[in-house]
């Protein structure tokens, strides 16, 4: 059975703002890393201040539900609406789950990232539905994950 979390998006203050909310809830984030620490994409290039945007932040807020966040920057930063500024994210059980999901899902809709093996290890795609909802699907494939530090 998959799990389903609400992922924010921030315009550089997603720092601030997962430090307001763990302040509220409390907590510790299991990982918060930046854009600095990815790994070189070839042919693109990354501005100093969209290096220290936060790339992926986890606040657990109970043992079901997580709050997830990240900045946005560069050509995506034009395109961010405060107030559709958040995706449901789903984390299947299984790649055959990913796939499907991914797939009834967006039947109809705008797929803006196909399901795909990642660097940090996970099977994850984007899409927003045909009925304007932003949508991210993830299997964490045990055998793939990479530690954080």
């Amino acid at each position: 059975m998959a799990t389903v979390n609400v992922y924010l998006t921030f315009n550089g203050n997603c720092r601030d703002a997962f430090d307001f909310y763990k302040s509220v809830f409390g907590g510790e984030y299991p990982y918060i890393g930046t854009f600095g620490e990815m790994p070189p994409q070839e042919g693109m290039e990354m501005s100093e201040a969209d290096k220290n945007k936060i790339m992926h932040v986890t606040l657990p807020i109970s043992k079901e539900t997580l709050l997830m966040g990240s900045d946005t920057g560069g050509e995506w930063a034009s395109s961010l609406t405060v107030g559709n500024n958040f995706s449901v994210s789903i984390n299947a059980d299984s790649k055959e789950e990913a796939d499907k999901l991914f797939n009834g899902l967006s039947e109809g809709g705008n797929v803006t990232m196909p399901l795909a093996d990642t660097f940090w290890g996970a099977y994850f795609g984007m899409f927003t539905d045909k009925f304007g909802i932003n949508w991210m699907v993830n299997y964490d494939d045990p055998a793939k994950m990479q530690q954080h530090p």
